[in-house]
């Protein structure tokens, strides 16, 4: 009896359910660093500040559940928003590697059943970013590693 595949090489992304979706998230605290867009050239400058409610040691959020109502411009990610969201998104990102139909890193938790391997890998932002309650100038904080595949293997 052979195995079925699972689900995220099965299903596209507005037909996951809820928990399903949230299980793509790979806890890397990228998609929560500040970014700058060029006001004339629409560029994305990404910066080691994080949002203040991001632990920056577990990548995790103090408080996701109620994330929205502390931090009201909190974007939560949805299938529909892709294509307006997917340039600021890691290029290592599930939900973007996804919606560009690229399979999931091997690195990532759903494939390795660890949670250590973003870690282990490189991806997460765990000791390379700052909480924004220390940052004055977020331009004094721009970095290219948010925005690039540090495994080097295209995710």
């Amino acid at each position: 009896m052979t195995e079925s595949p699972p689900f995220w090489e099965t299903k596209s992304l507005t037909d996951m359910t809820h928990d399903e979706w949230e299980s793509l998230c790979d806890w890397c605290g990228r998609c929560c660093l500040h970014k700058l867009r060029d006001e004339d050239d629409g560029a994305i400058w990404f910066t080691s500040g994080a949002c203040r409610q991001l632990d920056t040691t577990t990548c995790r959020c103090t408080d996701y559940a109620r994330r929205q109502r502390k931090i009201p411009d909190c974007v939560t990610l949805t299938p529909e928003m892709m294509p307006e969201v997917k340039d600021w998104l890691p290029p290592t990102c599930a939900y973007r590697r996804l919606y560009e139909k690229k399979p999931l890193p091997a690195w990532h938790p759903l494939r390795t059943g660890r949670q250590e391997s973003v870690m282990e890998a490189g991806i997460s932002a765990s000791g390379r970013c700052i909480s924004e309650r220390r940052v004055t100038d977020l331009e004094d904080y721009i970095a290219d590693w948010p925005g690039e595949d540090p495994t080097g293997t295209g995710g």
